[in-house]
């Protein structure tokens, strides 16, 4: 395969995604609720749309990244709190001599 059919495969592969899927059903969904006045369609419509967008965005995030920061924010807290206890613990101590 050359590299013209590749971009081409490539192209179709997005052209077919699931996203592409979901945004023209939100599309024709819309359109549907539009053209025959039905109030559900254009909710259903809207709601997918919105929902294709947020997963476009969600699909994009870094998420090793995302879960590194978590658990270094989680490591944090703990070293904290346990700074905490230990100073509640020597406040206790000295409250009792």
């Amino acid at each position: 395969m050359d590299e013209k059919e590749k971009q081409e495969i490539s192209l179709i592969g997005r052209l077919l995604s699931m996203e592409a899927l979901l945004i023209l059903m939100g599309i024709v969904s819309l359109g549907y609720g539009i053209m025959k006045a039905q109030v559900m369609s254009i909710f259903w419509g809207v709601m997918i749309l919105v929902g294709a967008v947020v997963l476009s965005f969600v699909r994009k995030k870094d998420w090793k990244k995302h879960w590194e920061e978590m658990e270094g924010a989680q490591r944090r807290y703990e070293a904290r709190m346990k700074a905490q206890e230990q100073q509640e613990k020597e406040r206790d101590n000295a409250a009792k001599q």
